[in-house]
């Protein structure tokens, strides 16, 4: 049976949640002699091109860094596909790591089934590499300390962009909201930028998940007379209320910006150049940006034809992390390689100046990017100037005290 005795020390820690300091040597071996990575993601619905099997190929291909070995054992991918359902995400969580031996879970779209998966985690000692989830929770009242928050969360979307905006004379705000986890954080964290910046939120309107018609919704954002329409929601979700608001003539030509606050490479290309040019981004990868990007974007095109997302890539950018501390250390010891990548100064074609945070939040360099017009791109992937470079320690929040890891530290 997987690592369900495990020795006393290990138990102490995980008891307390303190991210503690632990000594792999006390630690046991690779158990069951392979080291299995599942990536728990949407495969077929709203959030599969931005995750879906793109994130599962980015995992193979950190894998394929280390001849699918590592510490002298087999590493082996498997995914799943929860239906962007919580309750089918915790069973299958639960089932992956009770019944099929898996080490570590990697992506999971719609932060509301990250949050069992990373309650499931933690209960049973496992790692959750979260990729897909942004909601700022997951690194407070709910952090773990088997955890990690790697690519993005909401406040550095909505920081990022919400900045620049400010920057730019968008001083008036209306939301456009998912009515979930996801997009209450982001509006949280979108009136935070937007007041401390000296702006005024002029409104917000929530949505469900899935929905097609926007209009009411946009009309609301027009009526009000916000300089900015900011959509607090991602997936088919932001693509529908893009294009809408384009045919609605709501944009920058009618004094109003529209921005994404959680858009994808792939959300700009399905709505293309005339449709979403002059929006603003925050991303934490763009093929295009340098050498190491264009050589895993290669990579990932070779398979996919198409670039991969941040998501995507952050998917890569864990499971690489993840191995890389394994190999280190040599066992795969749920607390151990914690604190082995908490130890690790983080830098790949991805992760930029990155630290695993004790809260388990990955901080690391974002980028600002504005969307192409079409007589400026020169190429169908070419989508984006790069506007400016965000240190992480600005793009990020500080650490929350609601986090107990971080009260106890």
């Amino acid at each position: 049976m997987k690592r369900r005795d495990l020795i006393a020390t290990t138990a102490a820690v995980a008891a307390t949640g303190l991210a503690h300091p632990f000594n792999a040597r006390s630690a046991p071996a690779i158990s069951d002699n392979v080291v299995k990575l599942g990536v728990l993601t949407d495969l077929s619905g709203m959030y599969s091109d931005g995750a879906g099997p793109g994130s599962v190929l980015c995992a193979q291909l950190a894998a394929e860094e280390f001849g699918n070995t590592v510490a002298g054992n087999p590493v082996q991918i498997i995914q799943g596909d929860h239906l962007n359902r919580p309750d089918t995400g915790g069973d299958i969580a639960r089932r992956w790591f009770d019944i099929e031996q898996v080490d570590a879970i990697l992506d999971v779209p719609v932060s509301s089934i990250a949050l069992q998966v990373q309650q499931v985690a933690h209960e049973r000692n496992r790692v959750f590499l979260n990729s897909a989830a942004g909601a700022t929770v997951l690194t407070g009242k709910a952090c773990s300390p088997t955890a990690a928050q790697w690519t993005y969360d909401t406040y550095a979307l909505a920081h990022a962009a919400g900045s620049a905006l400010l920057q730019r004379g968008g001083d008036t705000w209306f939301f456009i909201v998912a009515d979930y986890v996801f997009g209450a954080s982001l509006l949280a964290d979108g009136t935070d930028v937007v007041t401390r910046g000296g702006g005024k939120v002029l409104g917000s309107v929530k949505h469900p998940m899935g929905t097609s018609d926007f209009s009411s919704y946009l009309l609301q954002a027009q009526s009000s007379g916000a300089k900015v329409i900011a959509l607090a929601n991602s997936g088919d979700d932001t693509r529908a209320a893009i294009k809408q608001a384009a045919e609605f003539g709501i944009g920058a030509k009618s004094g109003q910006q529209i921005v994404g606050l959680n858009t994808a490479i792939t959300d700009i290309h399905a709505l293309g150049l005339d449709v979403s040019q002059g929006l603003f981004v925050a991303e934490g990868f763009y093929w295009n940006r340098d050498d190491r990007t264009r050589a895993l974007a290669k990579r990932f095109m070779d398979k996919m034809k198409r670039p991969p997302t941040m998501i995507q890539t952050g998917v890569y950018s864990a499971a690489r992390s993840y191995l890389k501390a394994i190999d280190t250390i040599g066992t795969d010891e749920a607390m151990a390689v914690m604190a082995q990548l908490r130890a690790m100064d983080l830098d790949d074609a991805f992760a930029r100046n990155g630290k695993l945070r004790a809260d388990g939040l990955m901080v690391h360099d974002m980028a600002l990017m504005q969307v192409k017009s079409p007589g400026q791109s020169k190429g169908e992937w070419d989508v984006y100037n790069v506007v400016g470079s965000i240190a992480g320690k600005d793009a990020f929040p500080p650490p929350n005290p609601d986090c107990s890891l971080v009260a106890k530290t």
